[in-house]
Order: C-alpha cells, then structure tokens, then sequence
C-alpha cells in the first residue's frame, strides 16, 4: 500500500495489522488496512488545508478499516470545508457507521431506490449520500430534484431535518474534501462510485418538471453509445468489475442498485425524516 507523504504522522504495526494514522490541520482521518489485496480504507482520507465548516463546529473526520469480509467506515459527518446553509436545518455531528462487502457481486435483479429516503452510499470524505430526490416538503417541490431546484451548496450536499449534512450529488474536486477524485465513495452493496469521466454519462433523459417528483421527471433511455451508462448509473468494466459513475446529471450517483444493498445499524439505518 502506497501511503501520500503529506498525510503520513504515525505507522506502526499493531496485532499483525498494518495501522496508518493520518492528522490533518483541519481534519482527521484514519485507516486501518488488512493484508487483502481488496481493501480500501486507504482511500478514505480528507484533504490537508481546508478550512473546515466555520467558527464553533467540529472538524471532519473519517475513519476506515477492513474487518473480515467487510470494508468498516465510520465518520462524524462534518463537511471540510466551510458550511453554507441552503435548507432551515441546522449542522451537527453524526455517529456513522456503514458496513459494506469487500467483495460485492451483482445481484439476480437490480433494487429500486425510487422514494427511498435516507442513506443509500457514502463518499470517501464521511458524508452520506442520499438519493436524487428531496422530502415532500415544501409542497411546491415535493420528491423534487435538488439540484434541479439549487438547494444545495457547491459540494451539492445541504442538512436534513436530523441535522446531517448529506450530498445528493458529488463534486469530486479538491475544495470540497477529496484528495483523489478515482474512487470517490461506495454503494451500500459494496461497489465503489467512480469519479467524473469523460467516457462516462447518463442514459436518463428529462421527460417531464424535475421540480417535483424527480423519478416521474426523468426515464432511462439505452443507447448503444459506450459511453452511456446502465439504469444504474454504472457499468460493467473491462476486467470485470463493475461501479457507479458521478454524471453531470440526473440520477447523478446511483440509479438503483446493482448488487444487493446490505443491511445497516444504528444511525445509518435511519430513514430520512420526512422535512417540514
């Protein structure tokens, strides 16, 4: 495992695991990596020198491990850089902690993520991401498109009514936490979310008012272009493996899912609450 420079303070061996701590200036983020090739709690890091989200809030943190068969995150949710409000909710630290598969594999048929609230992957930063849909509240724009309806920030996440920020869709650059923009987060049934590419982009096509009811806005279309992604928002690769893409637009992350979502704890087994 090849560990950034600029990330490095501590790397000791612990029980035979390999544990490398990561401070820094204004966040702080940990992995532990097991010998398995497959691991990728070395991804999970948040860029040095952001400003962190204001005056009086906790600094990001993040935390990765492989345990088992399963990739380990936990994080407090926070933001790295500075906080904009763009909903009436407040900002507060969270308790995360999601379980994925280190090994995912596609499921038999795929599982809708239409009306599903809540958590449904994570960013390699600790933020949850949240479907390409809002709460149905306001009524003028219930179940609408967020970004359609530019009530998200510049990292296109916003609060919730729990107080946690959340994004609904990604932007992979360096301001907005990432230290690499290759993988930049993972699905709750274990495949990873790839960054922007230019022989990536969504199959679905506007067909209706994205104001409200995103999923009734929008319809996949195939395409024989290769570039065009499944109604997943993602794609089988040469070797094999498959992964979501972030596109510039609807469903923006996840479509659905191609394997089989795994089943979370505590505060990540929460639904959004309903806003208002």
């Amino acid at each position: 495992m090849r560990i950034p420079v600029v990330f490095l303070r501590a790397l000791v061996v612990v029980s035979g695991t390999l544990v490398v701590a990561a401070v820094l200036p204004t966040a702080t983020a940990t992995a532990t990596a097991t010998a398995t090739a497959k691991c990728a709690a070395a991804l999970f890091t948040i860029k040095s020198g952001l400003p962190g989200a204001g005056t009086g809030y906790s600094q990001a943190k993040v935390a990765a491990k492989c345990s088992g068969s399963q990739l380990v995150v936990t994080s407090n949710g926070m933001p790295s850089y500075k906080f904009v409000a763009k909903t009436p909710n407040a900002l507060k630290t969270q308790k995360w902690t999601w379980k994925v598969p280190l090994a995912p594999t596609r499921a038999a048929a795929t599982t809708n993520i239409n009306r599903k609230f809540g958590t449904i992957g994570f960013t390699v930063t600790g933020i949850p991401i949240y479907g390409p849909m809002e709460g149905p509240m306001p009524t003028e724009e219930a179940f609408g498109d967020p970004v359609y309806n530019g009530i998200l920030d510049s990292c296109k996440g916003h609060t919730g009514p729990a107080s946690e920020y959340h994004d609904h869709a990604i932007a992979a650059v360096a301001r907005c936490g990432f230290a690499q923009t290759r993988v930049v987060g993972y699905a709750l049934d274990g495949f990873p979310i790839y960054g922007p590419s230019t022989k990536a982009k969504s199959g679905y096509i506007k067909t209706g008012d994205p104001k409200k009811d995103s999923w009734a806005a929008y319809a996949y279309q195939a395409s024989s272009d290769p570039k065009v992604l499944d109604e997943c928002n993602g794609r089988t690769k040469a070797d094999g493996s498959y992964g979501y893409y972030i596109t510039e637009t609807f469903p923006y992350i996840i479509g659905c899912y191609r394997g089989t979502p795994t089943t979370q704890s505590g505060a990540a087994a929460g639904p959004m609450p309903p806003m208002g």
